[in-house]
């Protein structure tokens, strides 16, 4: 299927690694002009060499904070100038969860909440706040937030309330900018595979005593698949949402964890 992205431009924050980077890798395999976010520049400029080399579209490296108002502005109009608009808004920057214990409540502190809900939530916002212009005067856009499966259960309180915001940030922009012709969505994985993920199983085998092999197998149980889904089945669905071929989906949640929980959610 032609998912019509060809010549599109996206920016993609949180994209110097992880699902980030996989979303962008997965656009510009699609002839979009991408443009990677980050606080990190040296590995900001690996991953846009690298996904450059790799796709052989135009991967660009910008730069930026989504905890700062001014960082973002400047972030949008600097993307919008070296592409010449931006289409598609992919909100991927943020303080990555699953991979440390837990916090108690009583160990939750005011820091980790206020920088966990200004990054991910506020900075969300943020990005949507100053492509909403851009995309209302070309007539087309696509906002796509990624979240998380904490947004459904509970286990971490911030993970959950941080998940949340975002899910009702994605609802009331669909039904404020729909009528502009831009659809914003929320994907939310689950346990994904990335370039942390190893790290993290020799940690927890190393503590439990056990092989890395016994602690991937029961990663693995953790879905109705039985398999560690990995950041690039996450991006084949940004780049369905993200082509133009998605108008019949506005202002809704995509679950993308293999299918996590015994819930039935509708």
């Amino acid at each position: 299927m032609n998912l019509k992205l060809l010549g599109k431009r996206a920016l993609v924050t949180g994209g110097s690694r992880g699902i980030g980077k996989a979303i962008a890798r997965m656009l510009a395999e699609e002839g979009v002009s991408v443009v990677i976010s980050a606080r990190g520049v040296e590995a900001l400029d690996a991953a846009a060499e690298e996904l450059t080399n790799e796709t052989g579209s135009t991967v660009i490296a910008i730069v930026a904070d989504t905890g700062s108002d001014d960082s973002v502005r400047n972030l949008i109009v600097e993307a919008k100038s070296v592409m010449g608009g931006i289409d598609i808004l992919v909100n991927c920057a943020a303080r990555p969860g699953g991979q440390s214990t837990v916090p108690t409540l009583a160990s939750v502190t005011t820091e980790e909440f206020n920088d966990h809900m200004n990054v991910k939530v506020m900075g969300y916002l943020r990005c949507a706040r100053e492509v909403a212009p851009i995309m209302t005067e070309q007539g087309w856009g696509r906002i796509i937030n990624i979240s998380g499966l904490a947004s459904r259960s509970t286990g971490t309180v911030v993970g959950s309330m941080r998940n949340v915001a975002v899910t009702a940030m994605t609802k009331n922009l669909a039904d404020e900018l729909g009528p502009h012709g831009i659809n914003v969505t929320v994907i939310h994985p689950g346990m994904t595979r990335t370039e942390a993920t190893d790290g993290v199983i020799a940690k927890r085998a190393a503590d439990e005593g056990v092989s890395e092999e016994e602690i991937e197998r029961k990663l693995a149980q953790g879905n109705s698949s039985r398999t560690i889904i990995e950041a690039a089945d996450i991006a084949y669905v940004v780049a369905i949402l993200a082509s133009p071929l998605s108008i019949a989906i506005n202002g809704d949640g995509i679950a993308a964890g293999g299918g996590v929980g015994t819930a039935i959610y509708y």
